[in-house]
């Protein structure tokens, strides 16, 4: 995914929610097998419907991946997708800043 100043920031407001920061830190904390979203309403002490929506605000963002298994839903961490908004913010890192020329 190649990213951008807008969709970083977007990816970044999704996180910018205690909720939602919680929840992906616990799927992060899960790995790779992900958690049941009922699962992830009892760590967190959210209710389902709250969490729905939390869980769709990160989803757009390309932060969690879910998948159906039968009447259950798994939610995992997309955590590739995090690494490439750190290196985004790190690529330019020690470049530099570029003189500013003031016009008189």
């Amino acid at each position: 995914m190649d990213l951008t100043t807008d969709n970083t920031a977007t990816t970044l407001a999704a996180l910018g929610h205690a909720a939602r920061l919680g929840v992906f830190r616990l799927l992060v904390r899960a790995g790779p097998q992900g958690l049941l979203v009922g699962e992830i309403a009892e760590h967190l002490d959210i209710p389902l419907s709250t969490l729905a929506h939390h869980l769709r605000s990160l989803k757009q963002a390309g932060l969690v991946i879910q998948t159906r298994m039968g009447r259950e839903v798994v939610t995992r961490a997309n955590t590739e997708a995090m690494r490439n908004v750190i290196d985004f913010l790190m690529s330019e890192c020690c470049k530099g800043v570029p003189e500013v020329t003031r016009q008189i």
